[in-house]
């Protein structure tokens, strides 16, 4: 009998071990609770000589557009844009994420640019499909590639240099409703069934 007890004690034990060492939240979520996507236009400022060029048009119809805003007039046509960028900034924004928290954004050049390195994202809203702002986004910029090259022709390339991301670079400003007290009953959706 003691011996019986003592092996379902260990078979207890070693069962609520297991259970212990994975979280519902790793391996399912809520159903019809998801992220969000958003997106944004911004600048890119701080970069030397490898921003967008007088081609890029929209780039420099941008910074006019901000500064007038901010009570500068400039004459649109002796603006030079080549150390500062037009991007596209994206951003993930999780479920019941509250106002205030900090959330990654990756940028991208959507103008001719040759890098973004050592720039600085200035304030740039985040919006969702349904066109209401959710974050803004701001800061200085990491990129994970590099490029350099020579006056013959010759350079190296690492990865983007075009594209970077701000590590908790977006504020969130405005939450998304998720109310699960109404529900009589909660659905979870498995990750990777496997059955």
């Amino acid at each position: 009998m003691a011996l019986r007890i003592l092996l379902a004690s260990l078979i207890l034990l070693c069962w609520s071990v297991d259970a212990a060492a994975i979280r519902i939240k790793d391996i399912a979520s809520f159903k019809g609770v998801r992220d969000n996507q958003l997106v944004g236009y911004g600048l890119v400022v701080g970069l030397d000589g490898t921003g967008d060029d007088d081609k890029t048009k929209f780039s420099r119809q941008t910074l006019v557009n901000m500064l007038e805003k901010m009570g500068i007039v400039v004459d649109v046509n002796g603006v030079k844009v080549d150390n500062m960028a037009a991007v596209m900034v994206t951003a993930t924004l999780p479920p019941f994420a509250k106002v205030g928290t900090r959330i990654d954004v990756n940028v991208s050049s959507i103008g001719n640019a040759k890098s973004i390195q050592g720039g600085t994202l200035l304030m740039t809203p985040l919006k969702a499909p349904n066109g209401e702002v959710y974050a803004v986004a701001q800061g200085p910029i990491s990129i994970g590639g590099f490029s350099y090259g020579g006056a013959a022709g010759g350079g190296v390339q690492k990865n983007h240099p075009t594209v970077g991301m701000i590590a908790g670079g977006a504020i969130i400003e405005k939450e998304v409703p998720v109310d699960l007290s109404k529900k009589t009953s909660l659905e979870l959706s498995i990750y990777r069934p496997d059955f």
